[in-house]
């Protein structure tokens, strides 16, 4: 595994790689198969640290050059990262933009031991996932802000969506936008200061829902805490995650976009290593890379495990970038990595 030491600065943390440890390979191969997807030798490079809670990361390409968005949970921004580590505020408020934020986003830490110095505790007040829609727009789940919402050209914010048949939605936490407009997303209780015993507490569970042409649909409840979204090369399959119930489902998607047939496709539970089924790309051939135990699992499309690629930290979120879509960022809580592969995602 490799090791990583924080050092409190005055920039924030920073995180130095530990170069001995740096030189075992961070790809477990479990299935032949993987080897056309990555090599054997490649690394794991730390873009950029000093984070509170990373999420949500997706990919603009604007003509040769591109750059990485994602949500920083509890700063309420969304940064924007450049390939040579150079971050600059994109968006600010983008989850809560209301005054008494003191009141939303359930309560949180960095993943350390409370007796380690380094040990703190926030709230999730900003945004979650992130993604483009068909115009190039950038569509957020504001999380604490328990909506949809879209930014137009000009700046102005749009809600897409804050409810389902009146009852206020606790926390979108992920989506995806199909090729036909359609945003699914999942709504969870993040957004909410005490969770689902929260007084302002909204939809009593969470789901899958859909909305299009200003309509919200739900499509499924049957994972107690969804979290992360994908669709297959052809749109023909909708992968949702487990959270920390340590699983993947997947979902036929109807004409009218709607799922049938829900399956376990793949259950991590048996592995103790730290890490949760959180957020999930595909690549071109149909292939999962979901955040999992001990750092991303590839995962064939017909569930099988094809091997693992180990990181520093727990991961929270993947998200194909670069202009030939062949290198995999991976968001941390206060760190930014990647990693280069051998098939491009979608």
């Amino acid at each position: 595994m490799t090791y990583v030491t924080r050092i409190a600065g005055v920039a924030g943390i920073f995180v130095l790689w530990v170069t001995a440890a740096q030189a075992q390979d961070a790809v477990v191969t479990k299935d032949p198969a993987l080897d056309s997807l990555i090599a054997s030798n490649a690394k794991v490079e730390l873009v950029k640290g000093g984070f509170g809670f990373a999420e949500g990361p997706v990919w603009v390409q604007k003509g040769k050059a591109g750059y990485l968005l994602f949500s920083d949970i509890p700063a309420n921004v969304i940064f924007k990262l450049t390939p040579d580590g150079q971050a600059s505020v994109y968006l600010e408020r983008s989850g809560y933009t209301k005054p008494d934020i003191w009141r939303v986003g359930m309560p949180f830490d960095n993943g350390k031991d409370q007796n380690d110095p380094q040990f703190s505790r926030f709230f999730n007040n900003g945004s979650n996932g992130l993604a483009l829609d068909r115009q190039g727009r950038l569509v957020i789940a504001s999380f604490a802000g328990r909506s949809i919402d879209r930014i137009e050209p000009n700046g102005k914010r749009t809600v897409l969506a804050d409810n389902f048949e009146g009852k206020k939605f606790n926390g979108p936490n992920d989506l995806v936008v199909k090729k036909n407009g359609a945003i699914y997303f999942t709504d969870t209780f993040g957004g909410l200061r005490n969770g689902d015993k929260d007084r302002d507490l909204g939809l009593p569970y969470s789901a899958v829902f859909m909305v299009q042409n200003g309509k919200v649909a739900r499509l499924t409840e049957d994972i107690p805490l969804t979290n992360g979204l994908a669709f297959s090369p052809d749109e023909k399959i909708l992968y949702a995650n487990g959270s920390r119930n340590m699983y993947i489902r997947a979902y036929d998607v109807k004409a009218d976009g709607t799922l049938t047939n829900s399956r376990l496709l793949i259950d991590m539970s048996g592995d103790k290593t730290p890490g949760i089924t959180d957020g999930m790309k595909v690549d071109t051939k149909g292939n999962i890379w979901t955040s999992g135990p001990g750092g991303v699992w590839v995962i064939s499309p017909d569930g099988k495990h094809l091997g693992t690629i180990r990181t520093p930290e727990t991961i929270t979120n993947v998200a194909f970038g670069d202009a030939d879509m062949k290198t995999l960022y991976m968001t941390a809580r206060p760190t930014v990595y990647r990693v280069r592969t051998g098939v491009p995602g979608i």
